[in-house]
């Protein structure tokens, strides 16, 4: 499988998520490689068989505005039956702005992966391991990569 993990961070919170998730991705044997999202165009989508993509929660609990949510509207019209895994960072709320985003995603086709994962604030060693055990079952879940 080769793995796009796509996100924005402002404060760093879930670009470390994202890396961890590119460690259990390669760890599970997946191609795989990081962009932040303005380094990663709506045009590169095809050249991947799935993807992660890392978002807080901003403002009152949706996606960061002026970069990633342009971008996921975009996307959108390219996730029919394509294995998607969602994840992000959180200082305050209950996660409604992942759930709003899974709702989206599986609206637009995907298969996406769980509930997604969120991490409160900065993501401490135990954070980190979940967010490598997570991208290791994205990879490994066989309704994701038969």
């Amino acid at each position: 499988m080769k793995l796009a993990v796509v996100y924005w961070s402002g404060t760093g919170n879930t670009q470390a998520m994202a890396e961890a998730m590119v460690e259990g991705a390669q760890a599970a044997g997946a191609e795989t490689e990081i962009f932040s999202v303005d380094a990663f165009g709506v045009d590169k989508m095809k050249d991947y068989q799935g993807f992660l993509f890392g978002c807080p929660a901003m403002g009152c609990e949706v996606l960061e505005e002026s970069e990633f949510e342009p971008f996921f509207t975009e996307a959108e019209a390219h996730l029919n039956g394509i294995p998607v895994g969602l994840f992000g960072s959180y200082g305050w709320g209950s996660g409604e702005w992942l759930q709003d985003w899974q709702e989206r995603s599986k609206k637009a086709g995907a298969k996406v992966y769980k509930d997604g994962l969120m991490i409160n604030n900065t993501p401490d060693d135990d954070g980190l391991a979940q967010c490598r055990e997570f991208a290791q079952g994205f990879v490994n879940d066989s309704r994701i990569n038969p």
